[in-house]
C-alpha cells in the first residue's frame, strides 16, 4: 500500500505543475544552456559533481513537436544525443518516449533569455523528476 500512495501523492504534486500558458515553440527555438538543474534522480545525485553546462539546441516543427540536439561536455570528449519532443495536449507540455522522459512541461520562460523546465523520467526502472534552469548566455549577467 505504501509505494501506490507515494505514486498517487506524485501524480497529484506533479499535477499542480502548469505549462507556460502562451508558450510558443518557434520563439522557444534556439541554442539554450543548462545554466541549473536539480533533480532526485540516482543516476544524477551521483554525478552531479562531475557534470558540465550542458546545451539544448530547439528547433519547432508544426503540429507543436520540437527537435531537440543536447550536448554535454565530458572529460573524454562531447556527448551528443538528438531526440524529438512529441507535443501532448497544450503547447509546451510534451514526451520523450526514447529517453524515458513520461512528462516534460515549459513552466516558465520568456523565450529569449530564460526558461524553466520540468521533467519527470523514468531512468534505470526508477521515477524521478529534473528541474532545469535554461539560460541564453552561458554565464549569468551581473
Amino acid at each position: 500500500l505504501g509505494p501506490v500512495l507515494v505514486l498517487l501523492w506524485v501524480s497529484v504534486a506533479w499535477a499542480e505543475v502548469l505549462v507556460q500558458p502562451d508558450f510558443d515553440a518557434k520563439k522557444f527555438s534556439g541554442l539554450w544552456y543548462v545554466a541549473c538543474m536539480v533533480s532526485d534522480c540516482k543516476v544524477f545525485l551521483g554525478k552531479q559533481d562531475h557534470l558540465l553546462m550542458s546545451t539544448r539546441s530547439i528547433k519547432a516543427f508544426a503540429g507543436g513537436n520540437l527537435s531537440v540536439h543536447m550536448e554535454f561536455p565530458r572529460a573524454d570528449g562531447c556527448h551528443q544525443v538528438d531526440a524529438e519532443y512529441l507535443r501532448v495536449g497544450s503547447e509546451g507540455h510534451f514526451r520523450v518516449p526514447a529517453l524515458g522522459y513520461l512528462d516534460v512541461r515549459v513552466v516558465d520562460t520568456d523565450s529569449s533569455s530564460f526558461a524553466v523546465v520540468c521533467i519527470y523520467k523514468e531512468l534505470e526502472g526508477a521515477l524521478s523528476t529534473v528541474a532545469q534552469l535554461y539560460s541564453e548566455a552561458p554565464a549569468a549577467r551581473p
